[in-house]
């Protein structure tokens, strides 16, 4: 139980179910016949109702709760979902038997993607990216991270991290602006890709930083992008700008992307179908989170799983996500994602629901959020769930009955 000194309450809910992810090891904390209340954007109390009529209390609002379950606002922490136009027909490639690196090689990928973005002005690109926002909010997404990273010069990735900023403000939930300038080299650098670090070093990084537009910094470290040297140098320069980074790592192959997030501590490594036993133990030393991307793994069929064995033996924390891409993860739904990696990746529903909340925001470097306790901002999901499991075995099924956002009632 946790007590507030002054029990006067914006709102209460009594006989919840509640998830609430403060217990250690296999588990989600559930409380049975519970209540918890808010005030100013927090949880302010949290226990049973036999604990809660021990109490003096007001709330301003007192909500019944029977037959409802309440977990931590899901959180997304991995997309790209800021973009203009589509690559539907490299998913007609891709069934036809064209690779990864084969389309990127051939002009596709994240070029075409970048073409159609910085042809886009701002408002195009905040009308086109909307509606896959509004998607995850749907579903009870009240944290969502998304990452530059298809403008590939200084003036279309600060136009990508605008609308960030933006969608932020229009949806109500916290967006965590990712700067991913190293993300592809783009067609005017061609052979020059040195050249093109240093423009990220010389002149992306700080103007964003001056304009205070992202929250971390991103790279993405592999055989068909960037470098161990080049990473390394975009990531020295964001540690002298006060950014954390992330990196995607080893999703095609072993370029130990894993040693070198561990090396600069950064917050989160991602993919990681490739990863070594000697990265991950790096890893697990530097307390990096390991993320998982199911939706990925699935558009490009890929067959070699992330060693989740190894990341369970050394106790990793694992987030997931959708990695919400117009390319080799068109998906809009964390709650399919979910399904995902329990599907393909053979994560328990428990490990998957840490997933999307915990270590989500550990993943973000959030840690007033993914628990419920007091003093944790007041993001929450109402569900009419017997067991927070049905989320990650029944999809299309369940949507939130309500979703609150620093203790303010969403949309639904």
């Amino acid at each position: 139980m946790s007590t507030d000194n002054s029990s006067h309450w914006d709102r209460l809910w009594i006989g919840a179910r509640l998830a609430t992810f403060e217990a250690e090891g296999d588990s989600i904390g559930l409380i049975e016949d519970a209540a918890l209340a808010i005030r100013d954007g927090r949880i302010a109390w949290i226990g049973t109702r036999a604990q809660l009529d021990q109490l003096r209390w007001t709330a301003k609002v007192t909500t019944p709760a029977e037959g409802l379950c309440i977990t931590p606002g899901l959180i997304e922490c991995h997309t790209h979902l800021v973009h203009a136009g589509n690559r539907a027909h490299e998913f007609e490639l891709r069934l036809r038997g064209a690779t990864y690196e084969e389309i990127a090689r051939a002009g596709g990928g994240i070029v075409s993607t970048m073409k159609a973005t910085r042809a886009a002005t701002e408002e195009q690109l905040l009308e086109e990216s909307l509606p896959r926002a509004l998607a995850f909010v749907g579903e009870g997404v009240t944290t969502l991270e998304i990452k530059s990273g298809y403008g590939l010069d200084v003036a279309s990735e600060l136009k990508m991290l605008r609308v960030g900023r933006r969608l932020q403000s229009k949806l109500g939930i916290t967006v965590v602006n990712t700067f991913l300038g190293a993300h592809a080299l783009p067609p005017e650098y061609a052979g020059r890709q040195d050249d093109y670090v240093q423009l990220i070093v010389d002149e992306m990084l700080p103007a964003v930083a001056a304009e205070k537009l992202a929250d971390c910094v991103d790279a993405y470290h592999e055989g068909i992008a960037f470098t161990r040297e080049q990473t390394a140098r975009v990531f020295e320069r964001a540690r002298q700008l006060g950014l954390p980074v992330r990196l995607h790592a080893d999703q095609l192959s072993d370029c130990g992307g894993g040693a070198l997030a561990a090396q600069f501590h950064a917050l989160s490594a991602d993919h990681l179908e490739y990863t070594s036993t000697e990265s991950l133990e790096r890893m697990a030393k530097a307390g990096v989170v390991a993320g998982l991307l199911p939706g990925a793994f699935y558009f490009l069929r890929e067959k070699q799983l992330p060693p989740i064995a190894q990341m369970r033996s050394l106790g990793m924390a694992m987030a997931v996500s959708s990695d919400c891409n117009p390319g080799t993860s068109p998906l809009a739904s964390l709650l399919l994602a979910m399904n995902m990696a329990c599907v393909l990746f053979r994560l328990t529903p428990t490990e998957v629901l840490r997933g999307v909340t915990m270590h989500a925001a550990r993943a973000l470097g959030l840690s007033d959020r993914g628990v419920l306790r007091a003093g944790a901002r007041a993001d929450l999901c109402v569900w009419r769930l017997r067991h927070p499991q049905q989320l990650c075995a029944e999809y299309g099924v369940h949507k939130p009955v309500e979703t609150l956002a620093a203790g303010h009632a969403l949309p639904q």
